[in-house]
């Protein structure tokens, strides 16, 4: 990172470890954030480049009477199919980090010290080597599996088959600057939340001000 510019800080983790409870707390405390899940769902909306090329790999049966993709049959197929899953991938990734990227560039004339992007699949696509320091929400595998299948109300195998498309969260974690345990309380959570948000403003002299960009 060149001197003077905003500290790019991603916060990852897997299914159903919190992230966006964490991402919330940080932007409640201050931190400029932005969410890659609603960047995803935002590149393949109904006028937008994305939607066609969607709809000419996956067919009409993807999306809902409105037009829109039906994300939870699409999610059913491409946790199916890791092919199926790669092509989605090359239709919705280049569209959010090109996003992500160009948010990061607005905070450098903002006067702001860092920002967080919360990116899921931060380590599974390489993206890592773009950001300046990496935070994980992790929880243990148990719980984090009781997690998803109470969430999407699915069966074991079906979550088991959906947290096998991803990094370990103890890899995930292994690789982290910063690891936020989210299997206690949301009290205990915040607690660590705000330490990492102290810890990077100490570094970067980040004024407590703003929210979600």
């Amino acid at each position: 990172m060149t001197a003077g510019a905003v500290r790019r800080v991603a916060l990852t983790g897997g299914i159903a470890t919190g992230k966006s409870h964490c991402l919330q707390r940080f932007a409640d405390l201050g931190a400029p954030v932005i969410d890659a899940d609603r960047l995803a769902r935002d590149a393949v909306r109904q006028g937008t480049a994305g939607w066609p090329a969607v709809r000419a790999r996956f067919g009409a049966g993807v999306f809902r009477p409105d037009g829109e993709i039906d994300r939870p049959r699409l999610a059913a197929v491409v946790f199916a199919d890791a092919a199926a899953r790669r092509d989605l991938e090359a239709i919705v990734h280049p569209r959010v980090y090109e996003a992500i990227a160009g948010w990061f560039r607005r905070l450098e004339v903002s006067g702001r010290a860092f920002g967080i992007a919360d990116i899921p699949l931060l380590f599974e696509t390489g993206h890592e080597r773009d950001v300046d320091a990496v935070i994980v929400a992790a929880c243990a595998p148990e719980t984090q599996l009781a997690r998803v299948m109470a969430r999407d109300g699915l069966s074991e195998a079906e979550a088991r088959q959906r947290l096998a498309a991803q990094l370990s969260i103890e890899e995930k974690a292994r690789r982290a600057d910063f690891v936020i345990e989210t299997g206690g309380s949301f009290e205990d959570t915040g607690r660590q939340v705000r330490e990492i948000y102290d810890a990077l403003a100490r570094q970067g002299g980040q004024e407590r001000t703003g929210g979600t960009l």
